[in-house]
């Protein structure tokens, strides 16, 4: 699991250095490479085999509504809320509508 550690940590500086020097195209390309769904497939697969890993491709479609709910929410409500209420908004939507969503899969 250090891997996941440290893929993430270069990740998070790579999209937050970039972000904050007003590169939001590269900060967002870096924040959707898909690192860490690369590695979290590498360590479902060899611990559990196929079936496991196409399940977890499968399911990451399946919860990409939820994900994009979060996005407009937080494009839509930052200017008007600030980071912390835009924030706390878009990631209750995000945790409702896939908790609804796996629920009805």
């Amino acid at each position: 699991m250090l891997l996941h550690s440290v893929i993430g940590g270069t990740v998070v500086t790579a999209v937050s250095y970039f972000g904050s020097h007003g590169k939001g195209f590269v900060a967002a390309f870096l924040a959707f490479l898909p690192s860490i769904s690369v590695v979290s497939l590498c360590v479902i697969y060899l611990s559990s085999g196929t079936g496991a890993a196409v399940s977890y491709a499968k399911d990451m479609l399946i919860l990409l509504p939820s994900w994009i709910l979060y996005v407009i929410g937080l494009i839509f409500l930052l200017p008007r809320l600030g980071l912390t209420g835009a924030t706390a908004i878009s990631v209750a939507t995000y945790v409702v509508t896939a908790f609804l969503i796996m629920k009805l899969v």
